[in-house]
């Protein structure tokens, strides 16, 4: 079997392998490198993943990808050890569950990926004896995600940009108190700056000896991790898609994805065109509407500055992720946002349902969860719930039909908004203990590239 090949959303750059779009990050011509080809899995495959454990569901799914890029034995010990924790699936009513992506070292969803990608980009490294400097943005959970899967690997060193007062202090705080290879910026703005200030530095030819990557949900990298619990929660829960003794045969899942830069959503859409039985796609945002307003007329337009919302990770007012949506459904939209070929609108409004949650409606539903359900939702996660609730009313969903809604953080980690609404501290998990007496490092910055530009030569 030939090697998936990966090309540049700009559709200006050469086609690369996964190992060169992974240490790359961004292309050359500031698109996202997409597959050339999605790998497929016969229904007999996914039947199969019923029996299988979730870091072997991940060996398979990452070896359709991976196919002659590296062997079969070192690609399941680095998904063995990547993946050590639980991910349970809670039961709130009839057959709509939440999927707590929430177990892992940093408590978020971005652990799945991130240990992933951090364990495969020192694989490479290590085999081309090179040194890489990670850039990342974040609005939340991808900053101590990154920062922790990262931490003390040799030869790769880490900057991670943060939007001051829109993070929580629990999560400031698990990237800002590791030190060694990590180092964390405050930056004056939002994470759309944040953002902006990681792809111009990629564009920059001045700083092409730092040798530059990204772990960001633009790196190619991040995403196809991501695409696995979707197959996971699906194989644990099929049997109950459909009342005993109507077979197997039709299963399907809802699946309902609170939505910030669209990586998350991307590994959905990756998992449904590689055969997993997604019956629909429930993309919940905030109240950073771009999407549903693009969903519902075509014309697409980023909101800028993003608004801050309680839900902080998914304040972006321009999707990275949503220039790969286009192009699976046919169309090219550039890095600025800009459409330059109409992708296929009714199948996209086919395939997605999209809904934008207020902050008040996401504190009525943590509310609301817990009161009726006993569920604990963070307000992500409360994000997420509300899009499938407002979706399963409007469409008169059968109670019988498997939903399945995707929580992205623990909610520990926002203490203030639980402590507020229910009246009570949730548990730590034990990733978080601890974190309020370490010290913490970081440093400021305005929002300006040269300021930026300046801070990497003079550290790096």
């Amino acid at each position: 079997m030939e090697p998936v090949k990966y090309y540049s959303t700009n559709l200006k750059a050469d086609e690369v392998t996964f190992n060169e779009a992974l240490l790359k990050g961004l292309a050359p011509d500031k698109g996202l490198y997409m597959p050339k080809e999605i790998p497929v899995f016969t229904k007999a495959e996914i039947d199969s993943f019923s029996q299988k454990e979730y870091y072997e569901i991940a060996f398979e799914v990452a070896r359709k990808f991976l196919i002659g890029q590296i062997n079969d034995d070192e690609l399941l010990a680095l998904v063995k050890d990547a993946y050590n924790y639980s991910i349970p699936l809670e039961k709130g009513f009839e057959n709509k569950y939440i999927m707590r992506l929430d177990q892992g070292p940093t408590a978020s969803f971005k652990d799945f990926a991130a240990r992933m990608m951090g364990r495969l980009m020192q694989y490479y490294i290590k085999k081309e004896d090179r040194k890489l400097l990670i850039l990342t943005a974040t609005s939340g959970d991808t900053g101590s995600a990154i920062a922790n899967a990262f931490y003390d690997l040799d030869n790769i060193q880490v900057v991670v940009l943060y939007p001051d007062n829109e993070v929580t202090d629990r999560q400031r705080k698990q990237m800002t108190t590791l030190g060694k290879n990590i180092k964390i910026i405050s930056l004056t703005g939002k994470f759309d700056d944040c953002q902006a200030l990681v792809k111009e530095a990629f564009s920059d030819s001045d700083l092409d000896y730092l040798d530059l990557s990204s772990a960001n949900s633009i790196n190619i990298g991040r995403l196809i991790p991501q695409i696995v619990y979707y197959f996971y929660s699906f194989s644990r829960l099929r049997k109950l898609a459909r009342p005993a003794g109507e077979g197997n045969e039709n299963d399907d899942v809802i699946f309902s994805v609170p939505s910030g830069n669209f990586g998350d959503m991307m590994g959905g859409v990756f998992a449904k065109r590689m055969g997993l039985p997604i019956k629909k796609f429930i993309i919940s945002v905030n109240e950073n509407d771009e999407f549903p307003a693009f969903l519902n007329s075509g014309d697409y337009s980023k909101i800028e500055p993003s608004k801050n919302c309680l839900s902080s990770a998914m304040n972006v007012g321009h999707p990275s992720n949503l220039v790969r949506l286009v192009a699976l459904y046919g169309g090219v939209m550039n890095e600025k946002g800009e459409i330059l070929k109409a992708p296929n609108m009714d199948k996209m409004r086919k395939d997605i349902f999209s809904t934008s949650v207020t902050d008040m409606e996401t504190k009525e539903m943590i509310k609301e969860a817990y009161d009726k359900h006993n569920l604990i939702l963070e307000p992500h996660g409360s994000v997420g719930w509300k899009g499938l609730m407002e979706y399963c009313n409007e469409n008169n969903v059968d109670k019988d039909q498997l939903c399945i809604s995707l929580e992205t953080a623990h909610p520990a980690k926002f203490p203030d908004q639980i402590v507020e609404i229910l009246k009570f501290d949730p548990e730590l998990p034990a990733s978080l203990e601890g974190l309020e007496n370490k010290k913490e490092y970081y440093d400021n910055l305005d929002n300006n590239y040269l300021d930026f530009k300046k801070y990497l030569i003079n550290n790096y």
